[in-house]
C-alpha cells in the first residue's frame, strides 16, 4: 500500500495583498504527476484544505478539479477538515464526491464507525485501515464545566481527544478482524503535538485549552499522518509520526524551508518506508535583514531568484536606521528596476509605541489574539512572573469568550 501524505494547502490564502492561485495550481499539477509516477494508491490531505471557512470561487474550483483529476488517475482521496475549514463547506459536496472515490471527513462523526475507512490498492484489494480523525473541536468532544481553570480545561480536552482516538482505533481493529486480513492501520490528526516546531503562519487551534498533545496518547498504529504544523518533521524522533508540512510557504519565516509531501509505504508487516518528495518552489520569496548599505548589496543578489513571470516577494527588515523618516522611499530606490516586490517593510528598532503600531498594521491578519497580547507585553518592563500571570489570566478570558460564542 502506497499513501501520499500532505496537508495545509490553504487554498484561497490572501498573502499580504497577493493571491496564491498560480502557486496552488502549479502544486496540484505537480502532485498529480507524482501520483502517476509513483503509482500512489491513496492521497490523504490532513486538514486546512482551505484558508478560510468561505473560500473564494477559484479555490473551490481548484479543489473540485483536483478531485476529478485524481479520480481519473486511479487513486483514492481522503480529505480531512482542519481548523481553518468550514464543516458546512466541506459537507455540502461530500455525498457527490463519494462517487469519485473521495472520502470527506469534515468533523467528528455522530457514529465513530464512520471515521473508519478501508483504503483499497489500485488493484482493488484492501490495503490499509484508516482512522480518519479530523480537527477535533472541543465542543464536539466535551461540555464545558463552570469554574474550571485553564489547566483543568486543557487536561479535560486532552483526555477527551485520547478517548476519541482509542474509540476509533478499537473500531479499526474490529474492521481489520472482520476482513480477516493482516492490514496496517493508519491514523490522522490535525493538531499540535509535543515537540513540534511551528512557524508564524500557524495559528493556535485550541483557544485557551490544549497547547500540545503528547505522542504517547496516540494509539499504537503503524503510521500517523499529521497536519496543522507547516514545517515538515518527525515528531519526537519517531519515524511513524510525521507532519508533511504545507506544500508552499505560507509566511516569510517559511521561505527557507524545503516543502515536501510524503510517500508512505506499508504492508502487512507495518510501515516499510517514508520518502519525502521535495515540492518545487513556484513563487520565489525571501526575508532580508540589514542596514540600508547592506540591503543595497543583498537585495540585488536575491533578485537573481526571480523568473521572467514572477518577481521575488520580499520582507525587508531595516536595522539601525530607525531615525529615517523616508525609509519607504530609500527601499524603493534600492529595488528600482529589480525583479522584486516588497510586500512587507519593517524596522528592527524603534520606539515602543511606533513599533507596536507598525507591527499591528502590517501583520494583524496573521496574528492570533495571544500574539497581539504577547507583543503588547513586550513593550512593558515587567517581571517574568507577572507576565506569566497576566498571560494566564488573558487565556482564561479568551477561553470564556470562545465558549460563550460557541
Amino acid at each position: 500500500m502506497r499513501l501520499l501524505h500532505t496537508s495545509d494547502w490553504h487554498l484561497g490564502q490572501h498573502f499580504i495583498g497577493k493571491t496564491r492561485q498560480v502557486e496552488h495550481q502549479a502544486f496540484i499539477n505537480w502532485l498529480l504527476k507524482q501520483v502517476h509516477q509513483h503509482q500512489v494508491d491513496a492521497v490523504i490531505v490532513v486538514g486546512d484544505i482551505f484558508d478560510t471557512g468561505a473560500p473564494p470561487s477559484y479555490a473551490r474550483e481548484l479543489y473540485n478539479r483536483f478531485v476529478v483529476e485524481l479520480h481519473g488517475a486511479g487513486a483514492q482521496l481522503v480529505l480531512l477538515g482542519g481548523n481553518h475549514d468550514s464543516v458546512a463547506t466541506l459537507n455540502e459536496s461530500r455525498p457527490l464526491l463519494a462517487y469519485l472515490t473521495t472520502h470527506v471527513v469534515p468533523a467528528v462523526a455522530d457514529d465513530p464507525a464512520e471515521q473508519v475507512l478501508v483504503l483499497p490498492t489500485r488493484s482493488g484489494r484492501p490495503g490499509a485501515v484508516l482512522c480518519a480523525v479530523p480537527y477535533l473541536r472541543p465542543r464536539d468532544l466535551l461540555q464545558s464545566q463552570a469554574g474550571q481553570s485553564a489547566e483543568e480545561k486543557q487536561q479535560s480536552l486532552q483526555e477527551a481527544i485520547h478517548r476519541h482516538y482509542q474509540t476509533v482505533y478499537v473500531l479499526a481493529c474490529a474492521k481489520r478482524d472482520e476482513l480477516g486480513l493482516k492490514l496496517p492501520i493508519v491514523a490522522t490528526g490535525h493538531l499540535t503535538t509535543v515537540g513540534a516546531s511551528a512557524s508564524e503562519s500557524v495559528r493556535e487551534i485550541y483557544v485557551g485549552a490544549l497547547e500540545a498533545f503528547p505522542t504517547s496518547a496516540f494509539p499504537p498504529v503503524d503510521y500517523i499522518a499529521l497536519g496543522h504544523i507547516h514545517r515538515p518533521q518527525l515528531v519526537g524522533g519517531l519515524e511513524h509520526i510525521r507532519y508533511s508540512g504545507s506544500p508552499i510557504p505560507l509566511s516569510f519565516d517559511e521561505a527557507q524551508q524545503e516543502k515536501t509531501v510524503l510517500l508512505v509505504d506499508l504492508d502487512e508487516q507495518g510501515l516499510q518506508a517514508v520518502t519525502p518528495l521535495p515540492v518545487p518552489r513556484f513563487q520565489p520569496l525571501a526575508a532580508v535583514k540589514g542596514t540600508l548599505a547592506e540591503l543595497a548589496e543583498s537585495i540585488p543578489m536575491l533578485a537573481s531568484q526571480s523568473t521572467a513571470e514572477q518577481p521575488v516577494w520580499l520582507e525587508v527588515m531595516v536595522r539601525g536606521d530607525d531615525y529615517l523618516t523616508d525609509l519607504q522611499g530609500r527601499i524603493e530606490a534600492i529595488t528600482d528596476g529589480l525583479p522584486v516586490e516588497v510586500l512587507r517593510l519593517r524596522r528592527e528598532r524603534g520606539s515602543a509605541s511606533s513599533n507596536l503600531q507598525s507591527n499591528t498594521r502590517e501583520t494583524l491578519d496573521e496574528l492570533t489574539p495571544f500574539d497581539v497580547f504577547a507583543k503588547r507585553l513586550e513593550q512593558e518592563e515587567l517581571a517574568d512572573e507577572l507576565k506569566q500571570q497576566l498571560t494566564g489570566r488573558y487565556r482564561d478570558i479568551v477561553a470564556s469568550l470562545a465558549e460563550g460564542a460557541a
